[in-house]
């Protein structure tokens, strides 16, 4: 199958890993991935602060460079909400787009992607992927196969980190007070690495986890699932 990597802003920026791990997992699973350079922001920041004329230009952008595939994938529950859901009312509507895992499960039909990660995990379900997407249990059977990981349960997994991109600037206190109810509660699992679908979610709780010197790694979903005994996860170095 070829398929298009939706990039996203904040990976392309800061996660490249995750984008590697995207390929790498894709094509061991046997698709063909295309990158189209000229794919843009999705507009989902400009939809949220009101500015929706901007939105609609870069949703009508990212129809063009991505028509005519038969899939779009991205590692963010986020973006792909933003354009599977919002964009029909906006712009058309776009080519079938999918969260990694929703592709994994529903299109590939495989939950056991070969990975190996020998690690104490405790996954975090993001609210867009959670409540938008609906992505349901599809993280937890993917991770459930991954040779060596001992998955860990997050208790009130459902709560929300705080992040929720402007959110988190505009409402610093609260977006604080959730993080650290985040944090409390992924500590509390002992597990030496949190991860999640959405590298935004992943920046926020990593970055309180630092600061508190915690050793807990954020890692994404698709860098664990990428990650075999021939070609092992190392840590990003930045």
């Amino acid at each position: 199958m070829r398929v298009a990597l939706f990039t996203t802003c904040l990976a392309d920026t800061l996660y490249p890993n995750t984008l590697r791990a995207t390929v790498r997992l894709l094509e061991r699973l046997g698709c063909e991935v295309a990158f189209p350079e000229e794919q843009t922001c999705c507009g989902q920041m400009h939809y949220n602060t009101g500015y929706r004329e901007h939105a609609r230009s870069l949703a009508r952008r990212h129809n063009e460079v991505f028509h005519g595939y038969q899939a779009v994938i991205a590692p963010s529950g986020s973006c792909v909400g933003m354009v599977s859901e919002l964009y029909p009312g906006l712009a058309g509507t776009p080519a079938p787009t999918y969260e990694l895992t929703e592709f994994l499960v529903d299109v590939l039909e495989v939950t056991d992607v070969g990975a190996y990660f020998p690690h104490r995990v405790t996954y975090h379900p993001t609210c867009h992927s959670l409540r938008m997407l609906g992505v349901g249990t599809r993280p937890h059977q993917l991770l459930a196969a991954v040779r060596g990981l001992d998955l860990i349960p997050l208790p009130e997994s459902e709560s929300c980190c705080g992040f929720g991109g402007t959110f988190a600037l505009k409402n610093a206190d609260t977006s604080t007070a959730m993080l650290a109810d985040k944090m409390r509660q992924v500590l509390g699992t002992g597990a030496e690495v949190v991860s999640a679908g959405d590298n935004s979610c992943l920046m926020h709780i990593g970055g309180g986890l630092s600061r508190l010197h915690s050793g807990v790694r954020p890692v994404h979903l698709a860098e664990i699932l990428a990650s075999t005994e021939e070609d092992p996860w190392l840590p990003e170095t930045r």
